[in-house]
């Protein structure tokens, strides 16, 4: 059954204006006789006027508002300037009250319109219906129908117009959770190297485990792309590099590393390039975004390094790409490892246990337990150093030097980091970064 309805009076055509008292009184009638108790919420979508908190098209949605006591508690009316600043509202309300199935009730030529505005400000965990906002001859209007498959594709200029909308919106909202911070490495020349890794803060990601720099967005979270982009745009403009010459790895978990200027992979963990103002990036919430500087042939690298990413050398197999592609001598290579679940934190069923313990027996405590705790930093150091990387050449978390540490516990700090392992499964992502400077 659908959970909320939104009725779209922003912007009534003409023929219809007339009568909006008796559309939109119609309307709730249905919704009220015909939804399940306890009844869906309902928001009312109006425009408003430059300058003003209220005008005459909501003062006269009032009395159609008043006689709907089993409405009452759960109907709102949102007025906004733009159409995507009304629809922005009305999704923060959705995800406070953790709301996926909507019925959009519109004048019919609203509704390509509004599949764009909807496409581009969700995602696939909403289901959405379009109906014509009309007096519904029964009560099947508020069962989920299936989706409409004919749609009118808008001109690519009205999208773009659309887009814009959309962006300015975003950019015009304030940061949250104080301002946007990127943790350095001591170990990386910034002379030759622009890097950082991300925290939470100072982006506009407003659902509490994705708040508020969130830089990931998936099917399965709640966080639209556009909103990643603006967040990421916001870290461009406090790091110093170039949004649109940004590359993100495509995690599969794995060892497979991409060079940039050769074909690319469908998925990969790890990232190398030697041209100049590309910013390569690795994720992580819990897993270790690792980044690789080569200060002599000016080569980079960054690596997603997760438990099986760890296990399958994805750091050494970064490392080994920048020696072929770029002639980087091993002893030459700089890594760091950035914020990421501790040992103190992290547990493995004891099978996968068995795998780091061969690596190194000290990156697994309580050994005999049928979960016990594991450390991928210390397995990621070994391995590194087994491949011929200098001990002085790694940071982790062994420096002993609190003011220069970076790689924190992600788990135990919930001011600073996402963590999937604390979090669950929406849960939002930092990542690390580099560029080689121009």
């Amino acid at each position: 059954m659908v959970e909320a309805v939104l009725i779209d009076l922003f912007s009534l055509p003409a023929n219809l204006q007339s009568n909006i008292q008796g559309l939109l009184q119609s309307t709730l009638e249905t919704i009220e006789k015909c939804s399940s108790i306890p009844s869906p919420f309902v928001y009312v979508m109006c425009s408003q006027r430059q300058g003003s908190k209220r005008n005459g098209e909501q003062e006269s949605l009032l009395p159609a508002l008043r006689d709907f006591q089993s409405l009452k508690k759960r109907l709102e009316v949102v007025h906004a300037l733009t159409t995507a600043a009304a629809l922005y509202t009305i999704k923060q309300r959705l995800d406070e009250k953790d709301l996926s199935i909507i019925k959009i009730i519109l004048p019919t030529i609203r509704k390509d319109l509004m599949k764009v505005y909807v496409d581009h400000l969700f995602t696939a965990v909403y289901q959405f219906e379009f109906e014509d906002l009309q007096v519904a001859s029964d009560c099947k209007n508020l069962e989920i129908a299936e989706p409409q498959s004919e749609w009118q594709t808008l001109p690519t200029q009205d999208v773009v117009l659309i887009q814009s909308e959309i962006q300015m919106y975003l950019e015009s909202l304030p940061s949250l959770k104080g301002e946007l911070t990127i943790l350095r490495s001591s170990l990386i020349p910034d002379d030759i190297f622009l890097h950082g890794f991300t925290t939470r803060t100072g982006g506009i990601s407003y659902i509490p485990t994705l708040s508020s720099c969130n830089l990931f967005s998936s099917s399965k979270r709640r966080d639209p792309q556009v909103v990643v982009k603006e967040n990421l745009r916001r870290l461009a403009n406090a790091a110093g590099f170039n949004p649109e010459t940004f590359h993100r790895v495509k995690i599969d978990h794995a060892n497979a590393v991409y060079i940039m200027g050769k074909a690319e992979p469908d998925s990969y963990d790890g990232i190398v390039t030697n041209q100049k103002g590309v910013t390569i990036a690795a994720p992580g919430a819990d897993c270790i975004p690792v980044l690789f500087a080569d200060p002599v042939r000016k080569a980079c690298g960054a690596a997603h390094s997760g438990w099986k990413g760890t296990l399958l050398g994805v750091s050494m197999a970064t490392v080994n790409a920048m020696v072929s592609e770029y002639g980087c001598n091993v002893k030459d290579i700089l890594v760091v490892l950035g914020p990421s679940v501790g040992p103190c934190c992290y547990k493995l069923p004891h099978e996968s246990a068995k795998e780091f313990h061969r690596i190194d027996p000290k990156c697994v405590r309580l050994f005999d337990s049928p979960s016990p705790y594991i450390d991928i930093r210390r397995a990621t150091r070994v391995l590194l150093e087994s491949g011929g990387i200098l001990p002085e050449n790694i940071q982790d978390d062994s420096v002993t030097d609190q003011n220069q540490n970076i790689t924190f516990c992600t788990a135990c700090h919930p001011e600073k980091f996402y963590s999937h392992f604390r979090d669950g499964t929406n849960f939002g992502t930092q990542i690390g970064f580099i560029s080689i400077k121009d």
